[in-house]
């Protein structure tokens, strides 16, 4: 045993586990991962090889002879009444009949329900009363000496049987949680103590399977940061990435108080709250529900988005005349079937999202984190560990106490948040550092340092989803250059995300004539990025063109050449249009359908592979023309701009009536791109060719 195992295991006694051990066993049987480490956590808890094999061996004794499957069922419940008494592993939980003042158990593998029960077990393990606990239970026949509150559920089981006597009704005679019954949190603040942050990392990690040796730091971040759904009430998480990332593992495996909805098919009933029944749904039952495969989710009925925005913003819905409010929060995992400089050319980050929700800014504004599934490794055997770790069931119930604790003001000590950030940022920024800190820093002990690192990861996550709002939404979601200031030094830091370093649609240097790159509206309403591509050849006139299918794109681009043949010599008196044929073709960059308006950028394209000429280096054109050559007005300019600018343009040819429209553009997108205005058809074809 290394030094930190064996400080681990001095300062967490019986509370971790060697993880080895329970990947070995679980391959074997089917029972949940945080009963398995709790046993092996009472018999392998030392370093001596030759206890821990001897503690293995009983472990498996116990499922062997104990754990109940459901095929079993109608097996034990025949052994009980062969031999009086029978003992099995099961998830027990405890109804209370409040009128009566007598508690019944149901067993949920055996499928027993209303089985009287002591009420002295349910006051030492109160667990029982709160969603149930794996328990090793022993069940019996009513006998006449059993204490008083076991009589009277007896008598309330045989109530409305004739036959009064109480030998033939089933009760549990002794139950042994092999769940944490109970959790002292003031353990886990001593003993958070005993490590530097590094140390409490790792150990977090090896808690749920990963090995931190394995990782580098920012990898264990995203880790951690999906733990943040089990410590904070209703906190709205998305992560999005490739396959065989162990996105779903966590809310699968490691918690028993996270439900994972495979598939993303629900109903409102069953997720929210049954009017029927009058009875709350998954989200009053669980900490944390995930959605498994986004791309799948869907309600049957037509207003279940609605109320799932509802619940995501404020923590509550209306059903009825009822307001119901739940703390359980919200994870959304699923996967990118394209690389990341593809999906930001092309569209954006909640593309796999389902059509229901593709372009519903609203429902992805209540996202207070986007992990970057991306970066995350895709899992091989070495990323899994051997070492020790805290018993599951143990760091679960650490993270469910550490929802009672808010530490969503922690970054007011040393820092404020800068003026670009709405109230939903705010409240997404200190979301995420209140949970972190609860995982990283739960007894509250942490530096400056400490907290900028966190603060700067959660602005960061928090922005990520903001930059894929403008790109869905435009100018309303403009402010994303995140920001936040140091109280001692006023000095303000800008957070930025790694990917908006990537790739631009507009590339660098100089292109080849002929090629033009320009945004219009398409015909899906949506403004996008389109690049012509013109070669000038010897022939006899002809104007071939690929890439189009709309009618109206086509009357433009038609428009387009009838002006080029009337008014060439305007332009240069070298270009012909009898002696040279012009190939055409148009790319839809990113897939938003045909553009409505292709003229003006068709003209400068024909001039520039008429002349043997390039355009302008990072140049976008806009505006359009009508046969006459009179210069249409642009539409929702600033939202133009901005999709220039996230093409990677740094020069745009405008019309000049244009000007007063820039009033409605934000200065530091100004200030990013260069304004080269024109008057005519032949004026917009010199300032793209950089004649003067």
């Amino acid at each position: 045993m290394n030094e930190f195992d064996q400080k681990v295991n001095e300062v967490f006694a019986g509370r971790v586990v060697r993880k080895d051990l329970s990947k070995k066993i679980k391959e074997g049987i089917n029972v949940p991962i945080y009963v398995l480490e709790y046993l092996l956590g009472m018999y392998c808890s030392t370093d001596d090889e030759d206890s821990i094999k001897e503690g293995v061996k009983q472990v498996k004794k116990i499922l062997a002879e104990n754990y109940v499957r459901p095929d079993e069922a109608e097996k034990v419940k025949f052994k009980i009444t062969e031999n009086g008494s029978y003992t099995v592993i099961d998830r027990v939980d405890v109804t209370v009949d409040v009128e009566k003042g007598i508690c019944f158990a149901s067993l949920m593998n055996l499928g027993l329900i209303r089985i009287p029960i002591s009420g002295e077990y349910v006051k030492k393990y109160e667990k029982l009363l709160a969603g149930g606990i794996w328990c090793i239970v022993k069940l019996g026949y009513f006998k006449e000496d059993e204490n008083e509150d076991l009589e009277a559920a007896a008598k309330e089981v045989k109530r409305k049987d004739k036959d009064k006597d109480l030998g033939g009704v089933l009760i549990v005679e002794s139950i042994k949680p092999i769940q944490m019954p109970n959790l002292d949190i003031n353990e886990i603040f001593e003993g958070r103590k005993q490590f530097n942050i590094e140390e409490w990392k790792d150990l977090i990690l090896r808690s749920i399977g990963m090995e931190p040796t394995q990782l580098k730091q920012r990898e264990k971040m995203h880790l951690i940061e999906r733990l943040v759904p089990l410590v904070e009430n209703n906190y709205n998480l998305c992560e999005l990435g490739p396959r065989s990332t162990g996105k779903s593992h966590v809310y699968k495996e490691i918690s028993p108080n996270s439900i994972l909805i495979s598939g993303g098919q629900t109903t409102v009933a069953n997720l929210f709250y049954n009017m029927g029944r009058r009875q709350i749904g998954l989200v009053g039952h669980w900490d944390c529900v995930a959605f498994d495969e986004v791309a799948g989710i869907q309600f049957k009925e037509k207003d279940g988005i609605q109320i799932m925005k509802d619940y995501m913003n404020s923590g509550s819905f209306a059903r009825g005349k009822d307001q119901i409010t739940a703390s359980a929060s919200m994870v959304f995992i699923g996967n990118i079937n394209v690389s990341v400089d593809v999906l930001l050319k092309t569209s954006n980050l909640f593309q796999p999202f389902p059509e229901l929700m593709a372009n519903d800014t609203a429902f992805f504004d209540r996202m207070h984190y986007y992990i970057p599934g991306w970066e995350v490794p895709k899992f091989a055997p070495k990323y899994f560990t051997d070492e020790y770790g805290f018993v599951t069931d143990y760091v679960s119930e650490f993270f469910r106490t550490m929802r009672k604790y808010n530490f969503s003001d922690a970054l007011d000590k040393y820092f404020k948040l800068g003026n670009t950030l709405n109230q939903r940022d705010t409240v997404a920024v200190r979301k995420t550092v209140s949970g972190l800190v609860k995982i990283l820093y739960p007894n509250g002990d942490f530096t400056k340092e400490q907290l900028e690192e966190i603060l700067r990861y959660a602005l960061e996550g928090r922005r990520r989803v903001k930059e894929q709002l403008k790109r869905i939404g435009g100018m309303e979601f403009y402010a994303v250059n995140f920001s936040y200031i140091d109280n001692e030094t006023f000095e303000e830091k800008y957070v930025g995300v790694p990917e908006q370093g990537s790739d631009k649609l507009i590339p660098e240097g100089l292109t080849k004539p002929g090629t033009v790159y320009c945004v219009e509206r398409s015909e899906t309403g949506v403004f996008g990025v389109y690049r012509i591509e013109n070669e000038c050849v010897s022939g006899n006139g002809k104007f071939t063109r690929t890439g189009v299918s709309n009618q109206e794109c086509k009357d433009s681009i038609n428009n387009a050449i009838n002006y080029f043949k009337a008014n060439k010599q305007h332009i240069s008196a070298n270009i012909s249009t009898t002696l040279s044929d012009y190939l055409m073709d148009y790319r839809d960059l990113q897939g938003v359908g045909n553009a409505k308006d292709l003229s003006l950028a068709t003209l400068v394209s024909l001039s520039s592979a008429a002349l043997k000429k390039e355009v302008l280096p990072k140049l976008a054109v806009l505006g359009s023309i009508s046969i006459s050559g009179s210069i249409n007005r642009i539409e929702e300019l600033a939202n133009v701009l901005q999709v220039v600018h996230d093409a990677g343009a740094t020069k745009v040819l405008l019309p000049n009536n244009a000007k007063k429209q820039l009033i409605d553009v934000p200065d530091d997108l100004l200030n990013s791109i260069s304004l080269l205005f024109y008057n005519t058809p032949e004026d917009a074809v010199f300032k793209a060719l950089g004649v003067e």
